[in-house]
């Protein structure tokens, strides 16, 4: 596969993660905690949701390749 296409489809890939995350922000899943000056955000689901994306981009590129 050329140099070209992948990078077309890593680019489409992170557009699709992007509007996601824009448009969604905060998923249900994610962990947060604000006591006072203190706050603390762990994007759970929002990791696994871009680990599985990019496990099957990872994936169709093997596969193509």
């Amino acid at each position: 596969m050329p140099i070209g296409k992948i990078l077309m489809l890593a680019g489409l890939g992170l557009l699709l993660i992007g509007a996601l995350l824009t448009f969604v922000g905060k998923l249900p899943g994610d962990i947060s905690f604000k006591k006072g000056s203190f706050s603390f955000h762990f994007p759970i689901m929002t990791s696994i949701i871009a680990s599985i994306i990019l496990s099957l981009l990872f994936y169709l590129f093997s596969r193509f390749r």
